[in-house]
């Protein structure tokens, strides 16, 4: 008896292994069927695309979807696009210019994400008080840029503005960015602020251009070490407090992200204003091959990676998914955006970004006059 019911146990193994052999090449051949793609993208998306929920969604239209990361200014120039089936900035100027350089016949814009500033209640008070920020009427402030403009080019300090006893601090009112040099995300703040030093209007020729980035140099000169990520000092002001990043210059959507993840990081007093007029930084996917189009005609139209997208804080053509987040969150943001103007196109832009870097380099103080 015992040597039967050893005979069955053995053959109940052997079924086991066989299955476990069949089905785990049945698992090495749908992967083996999955179609690699690579892409080069920036750094905020990253964590979209990392989203298992995302991979599988890709992987059911049978692709494998891989992505480094980079600048949006260093895509459009250093970075090898040979290697990549697709670019994906964060900016439209620059994606502009590698459709340009790459003889690509479309782009997708999937994403959208407007500038803002995360700040507290104290300093939208504070400058509230002496008209630089307004309320908007429809649940949401802003920070007139023409005011705060204004305000820098007499050198407002903290400490001086009337009434302030929440933050008297010994420094310059400064919006705190990343590095005009490196990052996108001041590249978009330059263009907004450009925009209204320019006589509120985009800037369109490079003489011009080199006038009004010398005009807004100090709103980057003056703030003395910044980041290169949009990261760090968001981190910064989630986990140092007012102290350290009264306001700082940011995505939108890295706030809304944190705010629908419902993990704390938004704490009670902190609030986001939106610059009037602001810009929109533009998503843009740039299609380096067949396989890279149908990424982007998939970030583009796909319901599920839409809805996905909105969850990463980003806005998509399908507004309802960003709305709805925004209603279960109760948190104060515009469903939609009237005061929005747009960037210089990629040349005017980094010839813009090019004055500034030489005054860094010179250790010039600029001339704040037109």
């Amino acid at each position: 008896m015992r040597r039967w019911i050893g005979v069955g146990l053995a053959l109940l193994l052997g079924v086991a292994v066989v299955a476990a052999v069949v089905a785990g090449n049945r698992d090495g051949a749908e992967t083996q069927e999955l179609t690699l793609v690579r892409g080069v993208i920036g750094s905020e998306k990253k964590p979209f695309f990392d989203d298992p929920r995302v991979r599988k969604v890709f992987a059911g239209r049978g692709l494998r979807v891989e992505v480094d990361t980079a600048g949006s200014r260093q895509i459009a120039t250093t970075v090898d696009l040979g290697k990549y089936g697709f670019a994906f900035p964060s900016s439209a100027p620059a994606a502009e210019k590698i459709r340009r350089d790459r003889g690509a016949a479309r782009t997708f814009a999937p994403f959208s994400s407007p500038m803002a500033i995360a700040t507290f209640t104290p300093i939208v008070d504070v400058l509230t008080g002496v008209g630089v920020v307004r309320d908007s009427g429809q649940g949401y402030h802003v920070l007139d840029i023409q005011k705060y403009l204004d305000m820098v080019a007499k050198g407002a300090r903290w400490d001086k503005l009337p009434g302030n006893t929440a933050y008297p601090a010994r420094k310059r009112v400064l919006l705190t960015t990343t590095d005009i040099r490196t990052s996108n995300s001041a590249a978009m703040y330059l263009s907004i602020a450009g925009y209204v030093a320019n006589g509120d209007d985009v800037v369109t020729s490079a003489e011009r251009g080199t006038k009004v980035a010398r005009t807004v140099a100090p709103l980057f000169l003056d703030q003395g070490y910044s980041e290169t990520s949009t990261e760090a000092p968001f981190e910064d002001y989630l986990s140092l407090g007012m102290g350290k990043t009264p306001m700082v210059v940011i995505y939108e959507a890295q706030y809304a992200s944190r705010l629908f993840a419902g993990d704390g990081s938004i704490r009670p007093g902190m609030r986001l204003l939106y610059p009037s007029p602001t810009v929109l930084s533009k998503h843009t996917l740039v299609p380096l091959s067949a396989q890279g189009g149908e990424v982007g005609r998939l970030l583009q139209e796909d319901p599920e990676l839409g809805r996905l997208a909105a969850l990463y804080g980003f806005r998509t053509a399908d507004a309802r998914a960003f709305d709805d987040l925004v209603a279960k969150a109760g948190a104060p943001l515009p469903p939609g955006l009237v005061d929005v103007v747009e960037p210089p196109d990629h040349d005017r832009l980094e010839g813009m970004i090019s004055a500034v870097e030489t005054l860094y380099r010179s250790g010039a103080v600029p001339s704040s006059t037109p």
